[in-house]
């Protein structure tokens, strides 16, 4: 196995009955990167806050209120109940709750809050194949805590304190990790040791000489209580191990619990960051999260970066490098990303490192939905060469991930043309998507994707012409049976309709071709011709309801020789 398989993270989080989230479990199959998209109010936020919560077990964080349980009443059969599936190689707990089915070290834990408080943890037994009633992994909740990764939340409308201190909190760990991972001077001969080894190293012997010192005092003590004891436990005794060199590095804190972040101008007045703007603040989370991708750790503690909300007060410019910061981090080394997002910039599908879940309210309950799972769809390299040109070109291509119905469109005439109408009734399609695939190819690449998806939509391209005027077979019109092929991939093929425009779409509905400025082309014979209106309207609205016929100039087609019979038939209909 690779190193970067083994390194330590998180596999899997389910929740139920807790905030939004009622009795129907929430997975969430965590990868490198999982970006949660959905509506406003569906329990995308209490998602990331329930992994912060459990990881806070012992402390006051890990304590429910009563509104964290569902409509803020403690029903027995619906307590607030979190699972979490940790991937572990050091630190192991006993054998009978560790999983190696997988070829991994899998750890599961729950946790049940009986009443608004504290809740209780237990841990899987393998052995017995279920909960165990008592025990846990770990035993003591600061201590399985810390074999846990690390989590740093930072919500989207959290008070200039609470924001500061997950800014500063997050420096801080990274830079006593990396302070604590150098064992030696770079570039020193013989190895000399660094100042934190030279500290290690006075404080051993220093706790070695107070134990010295101390072994009398140690000795009584041991002498007392042994004698105490064995008035229970004949022959019982109790040693003092004091184990003065364990955990060093722990015990010591390289900077002050108060530690500020100054931020201003470099000549003038710097102040603390929760005295910043709220833009301010977030660019400098960017910037801290920049320094942490940029920089390689050789520490072994994991981190995950709970984020909500990322495109909050960025500058527009600034969108799409917090997007290449936030994926870009799990390969600086042991770090997960979570965020929630409205906006599909955040949203690269050309990454193998990424899960997209949906989460939605259906019926009242929450649901969540993987639609986007890179081992899943499959995607070809090319695939992926196509999909990053895409988004480089039109970053907002991902909207259809956040739900509604689906349209792949070919080129931008189409889309200009379907966009017109649609702004004339925006109450009517305020659920469509339409997708420009700007290339023929590349609809191939959208339509795995959102086979993925296992919903309907629509697939409108030009059918083209099977030979150039010079004889040779035609590229584009062998794409027709890739575009085939791909839909007949769907696992309900009845959910796709798939139309072919009588050569290309101009040609189909148009008054002309035109060699360029096609979609001001488009664009004016909408507006000044009531019949092409109205054929181009009845186009989108059966790319919409699967049942409305097609109008003139197109095809709903699944065979090519179907298809190739039929452009014949028109291109002789409209020989010139």
């Amino acid at each position: 196995m690779s190193e970067v398989s083994r390194r330590p993270r998180l596999s899997k989080l389910v929740i139920k009955n807790f905030r939004a989230i009622g009795s129907i479990p929430v997975e969430i199959e965590l990868d490198d990167i999982v970006v949660l998209v959905g509506p406003n109010n569906v329990g995308k936020s209490s998602i990331l806050r329930a992994y912060e919560v459990v990881m806070s077990d012992g402390s006051k964080e890990g304590q429910l209120n009563l509104d964290d349980f569902p409509n803020s009443i403690v029903n027995p059969d619906a307590l607030p109940e979190i699972e979490l599936h940790t991937i572990v190689y050091e630190n192991l707990p006993a054998e009978k709750w560790i999983d190696k089915s997988t070829g991994e070290n899998l750890i599961r834990e729950r946790w049940i809050w009986s009443a608004p408080g504290k809740p209780k943890r237990n841990g899987y037994d393998n052995v017995i194949q279920d909960w165990a009633e008592t025990g846990m992994p770990w035993g003591a909740a600061n201590v399985a805590n810390s074999r846990r990764p690390l989590p740093h939340k930072v919500d989207a409308f959290s008070n200039p304190e609470v924001q500061s201190k997950a800014i500063v909190d997050l420096l801080s760990a990274i830079i006593n990790d990396r302070v604590k991972s150098f064992r030696t001077l770079e570039n020193a001969e013989g190895g000399e040791l660094t100042e934190f080894q030279k500290l290690l190293e006075q404080v051993k012997n220093i706790q070695s000489t107070i134990i010295e010192e101390s072994k009398d005092e140690i000795k009584k003590a041991e002498e007392g209580i042994s004698e105490l004891l064995s008035g229970v436990f004949p022959n019982y005794a109790v040693t003092f191990d004091a184990r003065p060199e364990e955990d060093l590095e722990k015990n010591i804190n390289l900077f002050k619990a108060g530690a500020k972040l100054l931020m201003g101008p470099t000549e003038g007045y710097q102040s603390t960051i929760d005295r910043q703007g709220s833009g301010a603040r977030r660019t400098l989370l960017w910037a801290a999260l920049r320094y942490i991708s940029d920089t390689k750790s050789q520490n072994e503690r994991p981190h995950v970066l709970l984020l909500d909300e990322p495109e909050l007060c960025l500058h527009p410019s600034a969108v799409r490098e917090a997007c290449k910061v936030l994926y870009d981090l799990p390969t600086s080394g042991n770090w997960q990303v979570m965020v929630t997002t409205h906006s599909p910039l955040f949203i690269d599908v050309s990454r193998d490192n990424t899960t997209i879940i949906r989460v939605e309210r259906i019926e009242g309950e929450i649901k969540e939905t993987t639609v986007f799972r890179p081992n899943k769809v499959q995607l070809e390299e090319d695939d992926r060469q196509r999909l990053k040109l895409l988004n480089i070109c039109d970053p907002y291509v991902t909207e259809f991930f956040f739900g509604g119905h689906s349209i792949i469109v070919e080129g931008d005439t189409e889309y200009t043309a379907f966009k017109y109408i649609m702004s004339l009734n925006p109450d009517l399609f305020k659920d469509v998507h339409i997708i420009r695939a700007r290339g023929k190819a590349t609809i191939v690449s959208l339509i795995k994707i959102l086979n993925h998806f296992n919903s309907r939509y629509s697939v409108l391209h030009d059918s083209d012409y099977p030979f150039l005027q010079n004889g040779n077979r035609n590229s584009a019109w062998n794409i027709n049976q890739s575009i085939l092929d791909a839909v007949y991939e769907h696992a309900d093929v009845s959910k796709v309709r798939l139309i072919a425009n009588l050569k290309n779409f101009e040609a189909a509905y148009l008054s002309r071709e035109v060699s360029g400025e096609k979609p001001y082309n488009a664009l004016m014979d909408l507006m000044e011709d009531r019949v092409i209106f109205n054929n181009v309207k009845s186009l989108l609205e059966s790319l919409i309801d699967h049942t409305l016929a097609t109008p003139e100039g197109c095809l709903e087609w699944e065979d090519i020789t179907t298809l190739k019979a039929h452009y014949e038939d028109w291109e002789i209909a409209n020989a010139q």
